[in-house]
């Protein structure tokens, strides 16, 4: 007879551990879900009895979080005691790209995920399930067993401890990552063990069709994640080169994505023009598949997947050319209005932001920025700044920027206006109050053709559209 789940730990209090594991306690209320994290700030935030305070935006995050916490489902930083109280634990922490030693700049820095086996090999108790849920590189298994069964296998109640390795990536789009998981495309779970296989795909039966469920070796299904962004973030780059090329003929990039999505061989999604891609996997993962293609010698595949980071890389300059070009060559001394700063609608995350880069090269041209995102803080701003050019020359010259409350104070006597997250908000801009606050003659530069360019230019603004 299977053994019933009835603890969950999951140690990391992300973007993939927190919503993730409120689903769970949603549709799991027989199971008690610890959500635990060594930054005692997070949790705080997490446990605020303003729940609008919680750490991340993520729509319908919010209402599960008022539904569940408090009853199966809690936060705490109190590691080894929901370790040792859990029958499965999650390693939901984040992994970040090596920045020195072997592998640095391509390499995935593992410390984390290290450091959470050695506390689950010090505090569990009996028999434990542990699933990989960060984005990880390949044969990062082996090594979380190895530290498992490295350990004495008695635990301090004198019982016998063991343990499985699962892999579970996620498959969240920020944003939508809430209907990602209660109606997610697929699950993948990767093992050796068929019971501990079996008791994972039981707790996604709750709410998730059977044949959604794929089963597979470790092996393959930490290599689907890697090769599934990888896959995504080659559709933006690819559609991304096509837009200067649109720009060039006097093609519209929105036309052409329309025409080859609906060839049901190519399909819609990810072809939809921007300043590139970000947050915290695209870029990541793509690194670490050249690193693992590298290791293996086939350098031909890695020239390839590095590629479509330079492309991204190259369609952010392009834009910062651009917008020099039209405010006559230069903008040193002159404001600019930046719309949004995470690097997608509906998130307050900005990791890897396009606008991270874009307002880095804006600083150092000399420009003075106005920034409004409607759930991006001014520390996290100043943070993302800070980390970029902090390094440079004359630092101190290049931090003229502000956070705006509204949009109407970040337009104030601006000479250009640059739209950069695709916030729906943006769209509905009343541009005829606009014209009334900034410096003409005025340039929009719409990095995600979400503006109304027919009412901007009726109300003497000039605009200028990625790829059309």
């Amino acid at each position: 007879m299977m053994r019933e789940i009835n603890n969950i730990c999951c140690i990391g209090a992300g973007y993939v551990g927190g919503p993730t594991m409120a689903v769970i306690a949603k549709h799991c209320e027989n199971i008690q879900v610890n959500v635990v994290d060594i930054d005692e700030e997070r949790i705080n935030k997490w446990n605020d009895p303003d729940t609008s305070k919680i750490p991340i935006y993520e729509p319908g995050l919010r209402e599960i979080i008022e539904l569940t916490r408090g009853k199966n489902l809690h936060f705490s930083t109190d590691l080894k005691k929901h370790i040792s109280k859990a029958d499965m634990i999650f390693i939901s922490v984040n992994t970040p790209t090596k920045t020195r030693g072997r592998g640095a700049g391509k390499a995935s820095d593992l410390k984390w995920v290290e450091a959470s086996a050695r506390q689950i090999s010090e505090f569990a108790k009996g028999n434990t399930i542990i699933v990989e849920k960060s984005t990880l590189p390949v044969k990062t298994a082996e090594t979380i067993k190895e530290i498992l069964n490295s350990q004495k296998s008695i635990d301090f109640e004198n019982n016998f401890k063991s343990f499985e390795v699962l892999s579970n990536p996620e498959f969240l789009a920020e944003g939508t990552a809430i209907n990602d998981l209660e109606n997610p495309d697929r699950v993948l779970i990767g093992g050796e063990n068929d019971n501990a296989i079996n008791l994972l795909v039981e707790i996604y039966l709750n709410w998730v069709e059977k044949e959604k469920i794929i089963t597979t070796n470790l092996w393959s299904s930490e290599l689907s994640k890697l090769t599934a962004n990888a896959f995504l973030a080659q559709r933006v780059s690819s559609i991304n080169s096509i837009s200067a090329l649109c720009e060039s003929t006097g093609a519209d990039i929105n036309e052409v994505s329309k025409a080859i999505g609906m060839d049901k061989r190519i399909g819609n999604l990810f072809l939809k023009a921007g300043p590139g891609f970000g947050g915290s996997c695209f870029k990541k993962d793509i690194l670490n598949l050249v690193y693992i293609c590298e290791h293996y010698g086939l350098k031909e595949v890695s020239n390839y997947w590095e590629q479509v980071l330079k492309i991204n890389e190259w369609q952010q300059k392009r834009i910062i050319q651009k917008v020099l070009e039209k405010l006559f060559g230069t903008i040193t001394g002159k404001k600019l209005a930046i719309l949004g700063f995470s690097f997608k609608a509906n998130t307050n995350d900005t990791r890897e932001s396009p606008a991270i880069k874009i307002c880095e090269e804006l600083l150092i041209e000399g420009a003075k920025l106005n920034i409004f995102d409607p759930k991006v803080t001014y520390s996290q701003i100043k943070s993302c700044i800070d980390s970029n050019i902090i390094q440079t020359d004359n630092y101190n010259e290049f931090m003229c920027f502000s956070k705006a409350e509204t949009i109407q104070k970040a337009v104030e006597g601006v000479d250009g206006i640059i739209a950069i997250t695709d916030w729906e908000d943006f769209s509905k801009i009343n541009w005829e109050e606009l014209s009334k606050l900034v410096r003409k003659p005025c340039w929009i530069f719409d990095t995600r053709s979400i503006i109304n360019k027919i009412e901007a230019e009726k109300n003497n603004f000039n605009i200028w559209q990625l790829g059309s």
